[in-house]
């Protein structure tokens, strides 16, 4: 099943549209904490403060989106107020694990090399699951003339693959390689994702 046969049944239905928005934030809200907790205290750069600033602000946004599909909707990141809550949290922690094991492995990396690595590879997989799942989120909004509108986050998601991009030619001269990796991981734990959504909404 594919994500874009699933979203029209979410956007027609009120209270699944606002669970939606609320998985969004509560994911973007983790990556920017993931992000956080990967930071070196002294070292930590520039765009790294820059990207996990911008995710908490997608986090902050897609929660204000919430307010266009009714008030007093979804106020936490209960399970209640999440579709699929298990896959939803279940997927970024996954995606964590499997890189940090694939650099244990293949770049014997430890300590904070292997947190900054494990930043890079797993924020560039996500990133690119940004590039596609937004655009087509707002093609379905559009097509249903929503107030709901995410054009806001496509561009700064675009600008943090660039960025990614650029760091990753830093950390290894294998990077595509290492990062296509981090990208196959991330399909099937999406594949997951999308299906245990179309379950809950179908």
């Amino acid at each position: 099943m594919e994500l874009k046969n699933i979203l029209p049944n979410i956007i027609a239905d009120n209270i699944l549209h606002a669970k939606w928005l609320n998985t969004l934030s509560l994911m973007e809200n983790t990556g920017a904490r993931k992000i956080s907790a990967s930071e070196d205290p002294v070292t930590v750069t520039y765009i790294i403060l820059k990207h996990a600033a911008e995710e908490h602000r997608h986090a902050f946004y897609l929660k204000k989106q919430l307010e266009k599909v009714g008030e007093g909707l979804c106020p936490t990141y209960a399970s209640d107020y999440l579709l699929a809550p298990a896959y939803s949290k279940y997927y970024l922690n996954q995606l964590d694990v499997l890189v940090c094991r694939y650099l244990k492995k293949e770049l014997n990396l430890t300590g904070k090399e292997l947190r900054f690595g494990a930043y890079l590879l797993v924020t560039y997989a996500i990133e690119v699951r940004a590039d596609e799942l937004y655009p087509i989120y707002q093609d379905a909004l559009d097509a249903v003339g929503s107030k709901v509108n995410v054009k806001s986050i496509i561009l700064e998601e675009e600008g943090h693959l660039e960025e990614m991009i650029n760091q990753l030619h830093h950390f290894s001269p294998n990077w595509q390689l290492h990062a296509d990796r981090a990208v196959a991981i991330e399909t099937l734990l999406f594949s997951d994702w999308v299906k245990a959504l179309g379950e809950e909404v179908n």
